[in-house]
């Protein structure tokens, strides 16, 4: 990473500390606004797609009398700024406590793979959904009076409109695509969103050298855009791979392009139950605790208990 670029995602307040590695999902809640009367509230999100890195949801509000100054002040779809654009307007987002206020929820890549390959899995609109919804809550428990709020989504947003609205009722929202180049409020949650999560990629710590003495060369940083298609994040993620220990928790394991690595270059594992049955199916009986035991339940010597 340059030098450059090192400056732009510096000291970016809603990312994790140096050397502290991004371990749990979290919330960052910038100062909250003073100004009196209602507020309008946008919602974005950075990091959908990538094989690398966190899932952040961002916030930003102001007052709604506040509109005409807000749509002076540049913001607009993160993907259409320079990161030293979307740094400065970040610090903008923060240079007036008494009108604009901002938040994240950053979404841990750990996260996205448990909620994922969980049974039932939470798939990614799910996450993304609570991660909106948590935003939006804490941002009326700091006292803050929403009149307004715009979600920029994907695919049906009627249904998705609907939903919010039941949860918050007297709250008016607008939900569709395109919303951060639409509502100036949305573009500056996109910033909030996207030059954290940079801050994230770039500045991520890895958990696995915590506390071990080991070369920082181990893993390198040259990570390119963390879309599975970018040629570059293929590559790092070849010679990241260990054949028995898999990926660094930066890599989503949930994601496809996971998978399929793993099946064809890590060892292949073979579960204790495999050609036994299930062990669970060695607990299904009622006609006493220890009876029908499956093989395997008896080399394990697993036993029901009577009282806990």
């Amino acid at each position: 990473m340059s030098l450059t670029k090192r400056a732009v995602v510096a000291n970016v307040p809603s990312a994790p500390a140096k050397s502290v590695p991004l371990a749990e999902s979290y919330t960052y809640h910038g100062p909250t606004p003073t100004a009196p009367g209602s507020y309008i509230l946008g919602v974005d999100e950075a990091g959908r797609g990538p094989v690398l890195g966190p899932l952040v949801y961002g916030v930003a509000y102001c007052p709604v009398s506040w509109k005409p100054e807000l749509d002076e002040l540049g913001f607009a779809d993160s993907k259409t700024l320079n990161p030293s654009k979307r740094a400065e307007l970040l610090r903008v987002l923060s240079s007036d406590p008494e009108n604009l206020g901002w938040s994240v929820r950053v979404v841990s890549p750990q996260a996205i793979s448990r909620g994922m390959l969980k049974v039932p899995p939470t798939n990614l609109n799910k996450q993304s959904q609570d991660a909106t919804i948590l935003l939006i809550r804490e941002v009326l428990q700091r006292g803050i009076h929403l009149s307004e709020v715009y979600v920029d989504a994907l695919g049906t947003t009627t249904s998705y409109e609907t939903y919010l609205s039941s949860l918050f009722p007297g709250i008016q929202f607008t939900v569709t695509q395109k919303a951060d180049s639409k509502f100036k409020i949305v573009g500056a949650a996109s910033v909030a969103a996207k030059v954290t999560r940079d801050a994230c990629v770039e500045g991520w710590s890895f958990e696995e050298l915590q506390n071990i003495e080991a070369d920082e060369g181990v893993f390198s940083r040259d990570f390119g855009s963390g879309y599975p298609s970018d040629p570059k994040t293929q590559e790092w993620m070849k010679t990241a791979l260990h054949p028995t220990f898999g990926f660094p928790s930066l890599v989503r394991f949930s994601w496809t392009t996971v998978k399929v690595m793993l099946d064809k270059s890590a060892h292949p594992v073979k579960w204790t139950d495999e050609g036994h049955g299930t062990s669970f199916a060695a607990f299904g009986s009622d006609r006493g605790r220890d009876k029908d035991r499956t093989m395997i339940a008896k080399d394990l010597c697993l036993h029901s208990v009577g009282i806990l």
